[in-house]
């Protein structure tokens, strides 16, 4: 599995550690986000992910920012990506389990990095059960291909 990783100024320590995780696993992975403190533009770095995982180029994504909100909503603007915004581990794994999102979003100011380091693990480790969540997957896919339902 090849992950996508960026945040912005607000997700700098988090970022760091959910890429140790992914080197203690194994997981190749890029990262996409910036090397400042000073305030950035989130969009910046969660568009250029949400792009490449929409394209294939990587299977999956993680944005970081101060609460995740902003990334999440970012992310969620290219087609063929599910952004889940997500701070528990419950979540997490529903998220990939129900909605196989390919993309988490999380807050640096929300949670702590041992909770983000369980969080990115039990979301990378999960596979979508599909079945009747693959029927609600594809309405969102059939109204992104044409949300005027003509």
């Amino acid at each position: 599995m090849k992950i996508a990783i960026a945040s912005d100024h607000g997700g700098l320590v988090l970022r760091e550690e959910i890429k140790k995780l992914m080197d203690e696993v194994g997981l190749e992975y890029e990262d996409f986000g910036c090397e400042c403190s000073t305030s950035v533009d989130y969009p910046d770095y969660a568009l250029p992910v949400a792009q490449k995982v929409a394209a294939g180029e990587f299977d999956r994504g993680i944005l970081i920012c101060g609460t995740g909100i902003g990334m999440s909503i970012a992310a969620n603007k290219v087609q063929g990506i599910r952004c889940a915004l997500v701070h528990d581990v419950f979540s997490a794994k529903a998220t990939r389990e129900h909605n196989n999102s390919n993309v988490l979003a999380m807050g640096e100011r929300v949670i702590g990095p041992g909770l983000a380091r369980e969080i990115a693990k039990v979301w990378l480790t999960t596979e979508f059960e599909g079945g009747r969540h693959e029927n609600r997957i594809n309405k969102i896919s059939a109204f992104e291909n044409n949300p005027s339902g003509e």
